[in-house]
């Protein structure tokens, strides 16, 4: 069964690169970035406008906070192949209260916006207290589940807890992806099993990232999209420098290499992933 599904996988992927080809529109989808960060204070507007010409066609900015995701909302209005998340990260849930969630609520009416993220657990800072975190994550799984929009999940050492509370909250109901996938391969079953995606970087590329390689071998092309987190997890050869969507090939390759698949095949196949999630079919 697994040998078959492999062969469906491998035959799906290349007639979606040879469609891609054919009508000249390969292009790819960076699912998770933050271009509103500071560290690209000094030239985001030329970056941004570079990256069209480097192949990349849709870019999702992520908000972090109440006021990055103001921030990712701006740039999706300026930029046309942008759109927005917004969401509260959860080292960032001591801002949250009553009073300003509606902002989140009031801006997830934007056509540009098309996640509720990032959104999660994160215990490996472990601030603030867990139950704050967990209290607004479950608020901001419900507010995705409201507005109907898939969800981006932040999750950091608290592997057991966000499965837990994502199976116990219904969030396949819309679905999302879980945001720089870092656990083993089990845990992605669980994920992929309940239709959501991975969101694959730089750390693929990284010597030391054997438990990631081992997930992007056995999970589905179907089920992983590419993302940078930049300006964060630069891949090799970058690894310690500025992250951007321009990096993007080199993830995509990792992947070819691992999956055995044309580099045409995991952009194609991950761009229409990331459609899907996102609702821009």
């Amino acid at each position: 069964m697994k040998i078959k599904k492999t062969i469906l996988t491998f035959y799906l992927g290349s007639f979606a690169s040879k469609l891609a080809k054919c009508m000249g529109v390969i292009m790819i989808f960076e699912t998770h970035a933050h271009y509103d960060d500071e560290a690209f204070n000094e030239d985001r507007s030329e970056l941004i406008e570079s990256l069209k010409d480097a192949g990349i066609g849709y870019v999702v900015n992520i908000g972090a906070s109440l006021e990055s995701s103001g921030a990712s909302l701006k740039l999706a209005e300026k930029y046309p192949f942008f759109y927005a998340a917004v969401g509260v990260h959860p080292s960032e849930t001591g801002e949250l209260t009553e009073e300003n969630f509606g902002r989140l609520r009031e801006a997830c009416k934007n056509q540009k916006v098309v996640a509720v993220g990032e959104i999660g657990l994160d215990y490996y800072w472990d601030t603030p207290e867990r139950e704050i975190q967990k209290e607004w994550f479950l608020r901001q799984m419900e507010l995705a589940k409201e507005v109907k929009l898939p969800a981006v999940i932040h999750s950091r050492d608290a592997a057991e807890d966000t499965l837990k509370m994502i199976q116990s909250s219904n969030l396949k109901s819309v679905g999302g992806i879980i945001h720089c996938f870092s656990y083993a391969k089990e845990m992605a079953k669980a994920y992929i099993d309940m239709g959501f995606y991975l969101g694959i970087g730089g750390v693929l590329t990284f010597k030391n990232a054997k438990k990631l390689k081992e997930v992007v071998e056995y999970a589905p092309i179907e089920s992983l999209v590419l993302e940078t987190d930049s300006p964060y997890l630069a891949p090799e050869p970058n690894r310690g420098k500025r992250n951007s969507s321009l990096n993007l090939t080199y993830v995509a390759q990792k992947i070819a290499e691992i999956k055995g698949l044309d580099y045409e095949t995991v952009i194609a196949v991950t761009e229409q992933n990331a459609r899907k999630v996102y609702r821009l079919n």
